[in-house]
């Protein structure tokens, strides 16, 4: 019996470093010697396997049914009268013979098998494990340290050793980490890749952005503020609407904390990324004038059939509605659902001409083009920067510069 105990203690050391509880590992055990009865016997149907669960001790008892002397037609399941008297001597034909089976029946070559078996299932065991775990952990946040640093990808060790793979796609632009560095990101997904679980975390996710928000915000985490949408241009610009069911208590202003105490911990973990809250409300109008901020609109024309809105500033306000790399502006429409047009408001005491003047210099395609983002007239185009229209159109960049020089050339000509 030494081989077994041997076996059996070698696992118990194993299941302690790979967190298999003891219950789950004896299981396995004896799911492995059943299948040693199968190979050696045809069946095990007729055997007992007992493990004890506080030392690990095996046992195997063979079961058969004591026949009359040449009359066993089945070794596995009937014992001779003669072979069952060799076991306890006072055996009758008909009953039933217990017998012992040794380890070393078996042979050295099936136990080896038998313990390359354990450990291959005891490895699945702990893959499934993981892979359980991580799937219950979707959009939660999770920190480690970074064990090795690649190209495309980050290695990183959780706190059991658990391996998380943070991708340079999920990463922020400003992000740089080198082995040792501690991270937090959001469990992304988990995937079984060649049966290995793959786990995949992300800075880059809104999710990850609404997590912080409710570790460093109370009221988010117990449910007074309820954040409503959040969109997120990763380094650069974020912009979340919150709401509170609780007249007495200020949504926004409990985000942002005392003199921006709560914000400056979620800013700086995202490498200073702007983030901008503002209170939901479902009056569109008010909405997208909130979405716009900081930039403050004179008037605005909504189109809800066609998710399309016309914003009309003074021409000050015009880069703040844009912002920085046009950030504002795109995660402003995002925001609220509908495609932002941004016009200078043009100076009443100044004449306009229709675009369709110039039909004989423009072709009508491109005046098709600009009427289709609302540029109706001359002053129209002129309010919007080239940038604005190679984005909202999609005219050719030398096209867009004609079109500026002719529209110019025309006002320059009535002011001389």
């Amino acid at each position: 019996m030494e081989a077994p105990v041997n076996l059996i203690d070698s696992f118990s050391e194993f299941k302690e470093l790979k967190n298999i509880d003891r219950a789950t590992l004896i299981s396995v055990l004896e799911d492995v010697f059943r299948s040693m009865l199968r190979k050696k016997y045809g069946s095990d149907e007729s055997f007992d396997v007992i493990i004890n669960t506080d030392n690990g001790d095996l046992e195997i008892w063979h079961r058969r049914t004591i026949v009359k002397n040449g009359k066993v037609e089945d070794p596995v399941l009937e014992i001779s009268l003669e072979d069952a008297l060799k076991i306890e001597d006072d055996f009758e034909v008909g009953e039933e013979a217990i017998e012992e089976v040794k380890m070393e029946d078996f042979g050295r070559r099936a136990i080896l098998a038998a313990r390359q078996t354990l450990i291959s299932r005891v490895l699945e065991l702990e893959k499934d494990d993981i892979y359980k775990k991580y799937k219950d952990r979707v959009s939660e946040i999770v920190g480690g340290e970074v064990y090795q640093v690649w190209k495309k990808e980050i290695l990183i060790l959780d706190d059991e050793g658990n391996e998380l793979i943070l991708p340079k796609s999920e990463q922020i632009p400003a992000d740089y980490f080198k082995k040792g560095d501690t991270i937090r990101a959001v469990v992304l997904r988990v995937e079984m890749l060649n049966s290995n679980p793959r786990i995949i975390i992300s800075r880059i996710s809104t999710v990850f952005l609404e997590r912080l928000f409710e570790l460093e915000v109370p009221e988010v985490f117990d449910g007074l503020i309820t954040i409503k949408r959040i969109v997120r241009e990763p380094g650069e610009r974020a912009k979340i609407a919150v709401e509170s069911y609780d007249d007495r208590v200020d949504p926004v202003g409990a985000c942002v904390g005392m003199r921006g105490s709560r914000i400056h911990g979620i800013v700086r973990e995202l490498r200073n990324e702007n983030i901008d809250v503002i209170n939901f409300t479902n009056n569109t109008t008010l909405y997208i004038q909130r979405a716009l901020s900081p930039a403050k609109i004179s008037s605005i024309q909504i189109d809800d059939e066609k998710k399309r809105v016309s914003v009309y500033l003074n021409p000050d306000q015009v880069p703040l509605a844009i912002g920085k790399g046009g950030y504002n502006i795109k995660l402003a429409g995002q925001l609220t659902g509908f495609e932002i047009d941004v016009y200078r408001e043009s100076d009443e005491d100044e004449e306009d001409i229709d675009i369709e003047e110039f039909a004989d210099e423009i072709d009508s395609e491109i005046l098709d083009a600009l009427k289709a983002i609302g540029c109706d007239t001359a002053k129209s185009v002129l309010a919007l920067s080239k940038d604005d229209l190679l984005r909202r159109t999609e005219l050719d960049v030398k096209i867009i510069e004609n079109v500026f020089t002719i529209l110019n050339a025309e006002f320059e000509e009535e002011q001389s």
